[in-house]
Formats: structure tokens, C-alpha cells, sequence
């Protein structure tokens, strides 16, 4: 049961995000309601479509609320720039988005790639023209030591007490933890749960790559609220670890790698790559330098370092050992 809210929340966060997305004006509140939330009560309607709208703004979707008639004091609406989210125009009207999944940071999860196809598959069912490659640019990909992000993201849409094994940066060993998740957010290429510590008391920021082991639900649904107000990336941003800002130079396959090039210094086309199956492309980024190794290792074989040298070493090496794990 569970499961499947959780599936059904996820549903309705795409919505949401595709409707934002593909209007060209701001979309009124009693439309969004009619189509995403059919059948709820104001005040219910009022909760989630608020709790929504953070989880997404928690992701980096810049949702904008403005009027709809500037000559006229109406309700406000709401809308997603696609120049601002640097996503190509999709040719849809927000009726014909009847449904949806959540979730441009995390799209090629397995089980937000589910929604995804889902969603893809009503829309297509209905009739709508849809342009998949437009939505490449929801390219982030989870990276193999965070297998604890299913049970985070799960436990923050269920409002449910979570229990881990944690390790922090310098320790020899692990220590239990118990949170109530308010957030799952991206920052300086590391994923982070941010919640309240319940052994400490205080609001408390944890690296997913440190937990060990399961992470394991420890209570009963909607158990707690998130505090009114809670702003997950500013939270994040301010109890993380400063990150440290490096330069590198990339060899990116063409089509590839939209997140990189978004916010690349520069991007030189048309250069020699490591293989001739498809154009290349120099790219230079600057990014955290802790977590840019798993950035790059999630494109694959799209992406080839140049420099530095000590990022190209760290890339071969732990794909050296996945080789070596894996036979």
C-alpha cells in the first residue's frame, strides 16, 4: 500500500512538472486542481499542491508564480520557463497533460523511470504528440554507492521516521542514526537527506554515499511534519561541507551530456575524441571537486576526462574496480 501512494505521489509530481513546463502563460490554480488533484477537498488540494511545488523547487525546477491578467487582481498562476529550466519547447497544452511522475533530477532511476513511461504512455494513449528527446535534459543519474536514495525518497513522500548506519567523513566506524526526512537534494554533485536528527534534536544534513548497509523505515506513516517554511536547498547548501570548486576539461560525444554543457564555461565542437562512432565535443566545466568523478562516471563511455590528471586517474581506477567486481 505503501508502495503504491508513493508511486502515486511520484505520478503527480511529472504531472505537475510536464503541465508547468509546456505552457507558454502562467496555469490558474483551479486548473491545476481539476486535472492533478480531482476530486480533493480545498483544504486537502491546498497541501498537497504546496508540499508538491516544494519537492520540485527542492529538485532546481524554477517554478515561477505570477498573474495571469495583469489587468485584473485574479488568483496567480504558475509556470516553468523552459529557457530557465534549459529544456527544449514541447508541443503540448496543459489539458492534454493529464498525468505525470516526478522528477528531472533523478529521471533514469529505475523507479522514477517507471513513472516516466508511464505517463509517456497515457499521453500517447490520448493522442499527444510527444517529442521524447526533449526531455534528455533530466540527465543526473544516481551513482552506485547511494543504494539508500529509494528508502529516503520513499520515507520523505510518506512522512516516515528512517533508521542508518552511518559513517562521517574520517571515521574508522559507523554510528546509528534516526531522522525524520524532510528532503532529498543534489548538491556540489554529492546526493543529501536533510531532516531532524531525533537522538540530537537538531536539523541535520547526511551525505548518502556515508550510509552503510540498509537504511531501514522505523515508524509509522505520517508520523511527522516537515516544519513550515523548510527550504531543503538552503538547508543543504548551509550544514554541507563548503565545496570545493575545480576546473576540467571534458571530451563530451555529441548529444550527450546535456547537464554538463547547461552551465559549461565553454564548449568547442567538432574536436577528436577517443573513438569515431559519433562526433565529440571539448567541454569545460567547473564543479565541486568531490563529486565530480561520479558525475562523469554516469555517462559512461559519452564521457572521456582530459584534465586534470587526477580526476582521469580516480574515473579509470574505480571503473577498474567495477570491471574487477563485476567478474
Amino acid at each position: 500500500m505503501a508502495m503504491s501512494m508513493t508511486v502515486r505521489k511520484s505520478e503527480r509530481l511529472l504531472n505537475l512538472l510536464i503541465m508547468l513546463l509546456v505552457q507558454r502563460t502562467y496555469v490558474p490554480k483551479d486548473r491545476i486542481r481539476a486535472i492533478l488533484y480531482p476530486g480533493s477537498s480545498t483544504d486537502a488540494f491546498e497541501k498537497m499542491f504546496e508540499r508538491d511545488k516544494e519537492e520540485l523547487r527542492s529538485l532546481g525546477v524554477p517554478i515561477e508564480v505570477g498573474s495571469i491578467d495583469p489587468y485584473f487582481d485574479d488568483d496567480p498562476g504558475y509556470r516553468i520557463r523552459p529557457d530557465q529550466f534549459a529544456l527544449p519547447d514541447i508541443s503540448l497544452t496543459a489539458d492534454e497533460a493529464a498525468v505525470i511522475g516526478l522528477a528531472t533530477r533523478v529521471w533514469e532511476h529505475a523507479r522514477l523511470a517507471e513513472a516516466t513511461t508511464e505517463a509517456v504512455r497515457k499521453l500517447t494513449a490520448l493522442g499527444v504528440p510527444i517529442d521524447v528527446s526533449a526531455l534528455d535534459i533530466a540527465e543526473s543519474r544516481l551513482s552506485a554507492d547511494e543504494p539508500s536514495f529509494d528508502v529516503f525518497w520513499e520515507a520523505t513522500q510518506e512522512r516516515t521516521p528512517v533508521e542508518f548506519d552511518y559513517r562521517r567523513s574520517g571515521a574508522t566506524t559507523t554510528t546509528k542514526r534516526h531522522l525524520q526526512p524532510w528532503g532529498v537534494v543534489r548538491y556540489s554533485g554529492r546526493w543529501y537527506v536533510v531532516g531532524l536528527d531525533t537522538d540530537r534534536g537538531e536539523e541535520r544534513v547526511f551525505r548518502l554515499s556515508r550510509v552503510r548497509g540498509d537504511a531501514r523505515k522505523s515508524g509509522e506513516p505520517g508520523s511527522y511534519e516537515v516544519p513550515p517554511g523548510t527550504d531543503i536547498r538552503a538547508t543543504t547548501m548551509r550544514l554541507a561541507p563548503a565545496p570545493t570548486t575545480g576546473r576540467a576539461v571534458l571530451l563530451v560525444r555529441e548529444h550527450a551530456g546535456l547537464a554538463l554543457r547547461r552551465d559549461a564555461e565553454s564548449v568547442e565542437r567538432g574536436v577528436v575524441g577517443p573513438d569515431e562512432r559519433t562526433a565529440w565535443d571539448r567541454v569545460v566545466i567547473s564543479r565541486g571537486g568531490d563529486g565530480v568523478s561520479d558525475e562523469v562516471l554516469g555517462y559512461g563511455a559519452d564521457v572521456y576526462v582530459e584534465e586534470p590528471a587526477e580526476l582521469r586517474t580516480t574515473v579509470v581506477d574505480r571503473l577498474r574496480a567495477a570491471v574487477g567486481a563485476a567478474s
